[in-house]
């Protein structure tokens, strides 16, 4: 009876103990205090003191005991917007009421250090029970370690991603024996480190990804000595040679990180087939030979993603039992194969993410994966060498977003009911195979579709009405190089969210359709079809339009007044269609950096359109009817690289002002009706490589890429088209086909980054500069059809790459230069046209005197040489004028000569 009141008095104190009525005042208070300091994102707007709103240990971010009420979890990590966050200092003193706290994160506050005399030293005696502490992604220095020493109780330590100022050691971390988890991301860290890290033998976590370790793993002591260790992360560090076989020691790891080494050696000889407890493999980014077949790791049953791109991924015998894992995952994409899917692939049903790409796989689309893998979410097979027809799951696909079968070989109709089977598609890239027939309008079945590109393929048809409407979560559509055709979109359009459009190189007719304007459009490309009418005004209320491309159309009409609204457009191609009238003064967007508008029928005076585009790279307005000046303006955009302005009818000088654009490295006058001389201050860029810092692949969100526009230049008597990263390492000038007149300037040789000068059918007078012999990058100099004097250089010898030389047509005399390197492949044609010119390959033999010496002429010789042929022509129609005149004149006054005069043309008539 007594044990049973006793019982009661237990459960009845329990009872009072469990139905806690919430937090603790001064816990409450202690919060509240804390929220100004990390509020500023208002991540803490429920932290409030209201009658309704007492129990703190409700409140978000916050955990407490469910026995005592304390609080127990704090998680302020990203509380502090980054403006507000420069130089802050903690004051750690104000987590001094919560006595129970096991858990404090404050990741990602930017703190730079804690108040003086207020920092986590103080805390250690009465958070006796703190277990985790995470202070990652702030701006600690080592100085930290210090005050942390004095907290025994720690088990998880994350220290990763501070600016440490010096190497830190393994004796840097005293009494941590009882840590569990040690994270030193990004932090740098002594070569020694993994050779005595061996002390701290409770460690089940030690993650050091990116510390700057170099060298080999330690082969005995330290890291192979935490036996207990589940993850380890060494990832994107400098570590090389082959894994030491100590690392068998580690049968407890379950996540092993490797990537992003320059580790090497076969994986089937290491000590990771032994590792049988592994869940997580990553040793990608490395220098490993790695077995396609996975036959090493057949008995880890506990394998459940495995990750091993860029590697040397070798085949090998094929093991006929099935492994005893179910994989995940499994990234293999890099190089080094060229077969068809290993056969444990066979063997797998819980795959969810696959990526086999760029291996050169062959054999038919492997419809068996999505078959036995029923919860697979991602498959991707880029860059292989599938062949076959596209086969689709026996029954509907739901758990599939993403299908990338791009740049192989499958062929035939793409399957009519592809929406139906696969109709949770987020993303499908088919581009560059075979696929030739119509698109599905299943495809209207994909509500979740955002992302579809079927370009490279031989498709027909139009575009279903049933994908314009039903797609309507579609942002990204790329039908490019097919062979549609017919209207693009009908007025049932509802691809409201559509932001990237690529039509071009088809066959569609037709406007320009109303219905896009409905869209978002930043990309447009409806070049290379066979659209026509006028460009659209609407579309200068795309207001966030970054690249119009609509070239080698039938487009007429002028330019839109409203595309001065495009303050976002970076590309403009409107090049090769029928456009007409006067470039819009107005049209001047900031962020503008390519524009093409040759061949159409511009008009009028360039007057004040870019003005305002500083950051304006490639400017092509050549082949059209632009007239007046070239205007001053173009000295502010000074991060021009292509000027080509050929083939217009601009007259005037060269302005100065284009001395200013420092940046240039390819400019092209040709064809027009300039004058005067040329600016001695023009410079060119001479730097090795004109390609801007840009990624390998043209990518047209990024504002520097390289569009692929061709650009047309001519040197070697050809016109050349230049287009994509090629015209990065093009530099020339042509100023060929005007009224240029006086001396070359001798600081063309100055522009010694050139490969191609082209200055011929011009008005040139003087010698030939020898400062070309500085151009030691040319490949084509042509100087022919002026009226150039002296001798040819014998510097000129100096050029090494010269392919094309042309001195054709001018005043030059003496001896041609030297049959030797270069010069030995130049023909008469090079030279013809000069009479005063002796020597090979001529076939004047030069005399003594010639050779010597060059020729004196006298004044009245050297003017009648170089008599300008205006001047010629002006005096022949005087004088010509004259002579009838007198003619007149004398017929007049003499009656018997008039009457002769009549006589003899009687006589001519008559026997005409």
């Amino acid at each position: 009876m007594v044990l049973k009141w006793v019982w009661m008095g237990v459960l009845l104190v329990l009872s009072e103990t469990c139905c806690c009525k919430g937090c603790l005042d001064k816990e409450r208070a202690a919060l509240l205090q804390l929220k100004p300091f990390f509020d500023s994102t208002l991540a803490l707007q429920k932290w409030l003191g209201a009658e309704d709103n007492l129990d703190c240990c409700q409140w978000e971010r916050v955990e407490c005991s469910s026995i005592t009420g304390r609080v127990t979890r704090l998680d302020l990590d990203t509380t502090r917007a980054y403006q507000s966050s420069r130089n802050w200092y903690l004051n750690a003193s104000l987590f001094l009421p919560f006595e129970e706290l096991k858990s404090l994160s404050l990741k990602g506050n930017s703190i730079v250090d804690c108040v003086e005399n207020e920092g986590f030293e103080r805390l250690s005696t009465r958070l006796s029970s703190l277990e985790v502490l995470d202070l990652s992604y702030n701006s600690f220095n080592e100085s930290i370690l210090s005050s942390l020493s004095e907290f025994s109780s720690l088990k998880s330590l994350n220290l990763g991603f501070n600016p440490f100022e010096v190497p830190i050691q393994a004796q840097d971390l005293p009494n941590f024996e009882n840590l569990e988890e040690l994270y030193l991301d990004k932090i740098e860290l002594e070569n020694s480190f993994l050779q005595t890290v061996g002390v701290m033998t409770s460690l089940k976590v030690l993650s050091l990804s990116g510390c700057g370790l170099t060298g080999a793993l330690p082969n005995v002591q330290g890291l192979c000595e935490l036996i207990h260790l589940r993850v380890l992360d060494v990832s994107s560090n400098e570590f090389h040679g082959i894994l030491p076989w100590c690392l068998s020691n580690l049968t407890s790891l379950q996540l092993l990180d490797l990537s992003s080494n320059q580790f090497v050696g076969d994986i089937s000889n290491s000590p990771l087939k032994i590792l049988k407890s592994l869940v997580d493999l990553d040793v990608s980014n490395n220098h490993f030979q790695v077995p396609f077949s996975l036959g090493p790791f057949f008995n880890h049953s506990n394998l459940k993603h495995i990750r091993g791109q860029n590697n040397a991924i070798y085949l090998e015998a094929e093991l006929h039992s099935a492994p005893r894992f179910q994989l995940i995952s499994i990234i293999f994409s890099g190089y080094g194969i060229c077969g068809t899917f290993p056969n444990f692939l066979y063997h797998q049903n819980n795959l969810q993410f696959v990526d086999l790409s760029h291996l050169s796989l062959k054999g038919e689309f492997p419809n068996w994966l999505l078959t036995n893998n029923t919860r697979l979410e991602i498959l991707d097979l880029v860059n292989n060498s599938l062949s076959g027809h596209l086969q689709l799951p026996l029954h509907p696909h739901v758990n599939l977003l993403a299908l990338d079968i791009s740049n192989n070989h499958v062929h035939d109709h793409i399957p009519l009911e592809i929406g139906t089977f696969l109709p949770k598609l987020e993303l499908l890239n088919m581009s560059s195979n075979g696929f030739d027939g119509s698109i599905p309008s299943s495809f209207g079945n994909m509500n979740s579709l955002r992302i579809l590109d079927l370009s490279n393929n031989q498709l027909s048809g139009s575009i279903p009405e049933h994908l314009a409407t039903g797609c309507f979560s579609l942002n990204t559509l790329i039908l490019s190089n097919n062979s549609l055709q017919g209207q693009m979109f009908s007025k049932q359009f509802n691809l409201t969210n559509l932001w990237w459009l690529e039509l071009d190189k088809n066959h569609f007719s037709g406007r320009i359709p109303k219905s896009l304007s409905k869209s978002a459009l930043s990309i447009m490309d409806l070049s290379d079809n066979h659209l026509s009418g006028m460009i659209p005004g609407w579309i200068g209320n795309l207001s966030y339009l970054q690249n119009l491309i609509l070239s080698n159309n039938r487009l007429k009409g002028p330019i839109p007044v409203e595309f001065c609204q495009l303050h976002y457009l970076e590309v403009l191609d409107l090049a090769n269609n029928s456009v007409s009238g006067i470039l819009p003064s107005c049209l001047s967007p900031s962020s503008i950096i390519h524009v093409h508008l040759s061949q159409n029928m511009i008009e009028g005076p360039w007057t004040n359109a870019f003005s305002g585009s500083h950051f304006l790279v490639t400017l092509d307005l050549s082949s059209n009817r632009i007239t007046g000046r070239i205007p001053t303006l173009i000295g502010g955009i000074n991060a021009l690289r292509i000027l080509n302005l050929k083939s217009n009818r601009f007259d005037g000088e060269i302005p100065a002002q284009i001395c200013g654009l420092y940046q240039l490295s390819l400019i092209v006058l040709a064809d027009n009706n300039l004058s005067g001389s040329i600016p001695s201050c023009l410079q060119l860029d001479q730097s090795d490589s004109l390609a801007p810092d840009v990624p390998p692949v043209p990518n047209p969100l990024n504002p520097y890429y390289l569009p692929v526009r061709p650009m047309y230049f001519t040197t070697k008597r050809r016109s050349y088209s230049y287009q994509g990263k090629i015209l990065s390492y093009i530099s020339g000038i042509d100023f060929s086909c005007n009224k240029l007149t006086g001396e070359i300037p001798p600081e063309m040789g100055n522009h010694s980054a050139i490969y191609s000068l082209n200055l011929s059918y011009n008005r040139f007078t003087g010698p030939i500069p020898s400062t070309f012999s500085n151009l030691k990058q040319i490949e084509s100099l042509d100087l022919s059809y002026n009226n150039l004097n002296g001798d040819i250089p014998s510097q000129l010898l100096e050029l090494k790459f010269l392919s094309y030389f042309s001195v054709a047509h001018n005043n030059l005399f003496g001896k041609t230069p030297k049959r030797t390197g270069q010069f030995a492949t130049f023909e008469v044609s090079s030279y013809e046209g000069n009479p005063n010119l002796c020597g090979l390959p001529l076939p004047k033999s030069c005399t003594e005197r010639e050779a010597s010496s060059a020729p004196r002429a006298s004044a009245m010789d050297e003017e009648s040489n170089f008599l300008d042929m205006n001047t010629f022509y002006g005096s022949f129609i005087v004088s010509y004028t004259f002579v009838i005149i007198g003619m007149f004149l004398v017929l007049y006054i003499n009656p018997q000569w008039r009457r002769a005069w009549f006589d003899f043309v009687d006589i001519c008539i008559s026997s005409f």
